[in-house]
């Protein structure tokens, strides 16, 4: 056995270093190392994962003109908003990490993926008992003899069942509760979820059997430990969402197997998620009359094009120094689109209280709503209502000029398949578009004025 020794980690981005520094001379956070101690021994003993057969020879230098490869054959899962976001299904041998935060339904996605696949499927639990998996399978409605359970956080252990059970996936939930005995610092350490993370990427790379880890959010919103797990793995998904609300969105941000841009839409009910196949219906809300500084703006979520709701509320101020409150929406964006309808659009909103809100609970980035908050501002500082058929899609300027958006003809076509009338758009978006192929009207304009002369005449 070598001799135990200790080693700083940054808890940050997983850094390693002999003593404490005060920063992370790679992240350059402050008072982030923690001393942990690190013991090596001899992983040859029974327990580790080991291939079947005899030890495959070290690996020789090939031209790349000499390798040659298969298109992977990918699972499709019953779950077709997962299959989006993995880039067509599960790949085999690949090493998917799933972060999110508390409560958000990690483990229900992940247990209703391992019920519903016609394969054999291991579920190690070190957060759970097995009864109160099996509470939750019943709760989904789905039990199914294909699924295994295993409450373990020994990851030695949990290699003997794997060798035993042979499964066809393997779901670890989570990361941060397992213990290699080849490491002597305590679970959820920079060095323990290295090393449980690179036995488990060794088994899927050599087994071919594709394994999904769950690991934690910490209240920055990173992925708790270190952050070098997301550069091991093969596909990292983020579950976003507010637990207080209903919709959930999984995010892709790394993949090395498809895009990055897809996402996939669910719908938290009594018994699961539910696939959202339509999630513009959903996040705009029916109404039975009218109401000023209420907007419809055509954003893009990755690659899928979607209809939200922007509420916006202005009255005077109260109290000397008015409110900016924004909601799903950068609040410093905010300010810059008032200073714009301020200067250019000649709306006095220097002491009004001003309050917006994207309806749905979602968080927009896409400069493409610019032009819809705007219009969502005037409407309530008006008080002049727009018709519920009216969208938009394009961003502002700061001289205030109407610019033009990328994939316009998706937000388009997004907008007529819902039953929009009509479209305010760039008119630099005009170029090389044929607009007899929408079934709504399009109107392009160039700047602010110009639209609100179309709007409120």
């Amino acid at each position: 056995m070598a001799k135990a020794r200790t080693v700083y980690f940054c808890q940050n981005c997983g850094t390693q270093s002999p003593k404490w520094l005060g920063r992370c001379p790679s992240c350059g956070e402050w008072n982030t190392f923690v001393e942990e101690v690190v013991q090596k021994e001899d992983k040859n003993e029974k327990g580790s994962w080991r291939p079947p057969g005899n030890t495959k020879l070290a690996p020789r230098p090939r031209a790349l003109t000499e390798i040659t490869y298969t298109e992977e054959h990918r699972t499709l899962t019953k779950d077709k908003e997962l299959n989006r976001v993995l880039g067509g299904g599960i790949v085999p041998g690949s090493l998917v990490l799933i972060g999110g935060e508390p409560g958000i339904g990690k483990s229900t996605l992940m247990l209703q993926i391992a019920v519903s696949l016609p394969m054999r499927v291991l579920y190690v639990s070190g957060e759970e008992s097995e009864q109160q998996i099996k509470m939750r399978a019943e709760r989904l409605g789905k039990v199914d003899q294909n699924c295994f359970i295993l409450t373990e956080t020994n990851t030695q252990n949990i290699f003997k069942q794997i060798e035993e059970l042979d499964p066809e996936v393997l779901i670890i939930d989570s990361i941060q509760t397992l213990q290699s005995t080849y490491i002597e610092s305590a679970a959820g350490s920079v060095s323990q979820v290295r090393e449980c993370a690179a036995e488990l990427l060794k088994y899927a790379k050599e087994s071919g059997t594709p394994v999904f880890m769950i690991g934690h959010i910490t209240k920055e919103g990173t992925l708790a430990g270190p952050k070098v797990l997301e550069h091991m793995v093969d596909t990292v998904l983020q579950f976003e969402g507010d637990r207080h609300l209903a919709y959930r969105i999984l995010r892709t941000t790394k993949n090395r197997f498809g895009s990055t841009s897809e996402l996939g839409i669910y719908e938290m009910i009594g018994n699961g998620l539910r696939e959202v196949s339509n999630p513009s219906e959903i996040l705009i809300s029916q109404r039975d009359e009218e109401l000023s500084g209420i907007t419809i703006g055509a954003m893009l979520e990755g690659n899928r094009p979607l209809l939200i709701e922007i509420q916006s509320l202005v009255s005077p101020a109260t109290y000397g120094t008015p409110q900016r409150s924004s909601t799903g929406f950068d609040t410093k964006r905010l300010q810059m689109l008032l200073a714009v309808l301020e200067k250019r659009g000649g709306f006095k909103l220097g002491t009004q209280d001003i309050f917006l809100n994207i309806a749905g609970g979602l968080k927009v980035e896409d400069p493409a709503i610019d032009l819809a908050i705007c219009a969502s501002i005037v409407s309530s500082y008006e008080d002049l209502t727009l018709s519920p058929k009216i969208c938009f899609a394009a961003e502002v300027g700061l001289g205030g000029e109407v610019r033009a958006v990328n994939r316009i003809e998706n937000r388009i076509a997004e907008a007529a398949k819902l039953g929009f009338q009509e479209i305010y758009i760039s008119k630099y978006n005009l170029k090389g578009l044929n607009l007899e192929n929408f079934d709504i009207h399009v109107h392009a304009v160039s700047r602010l004025d110009e639209l609100f002369l179309r709007l409120f005449k």
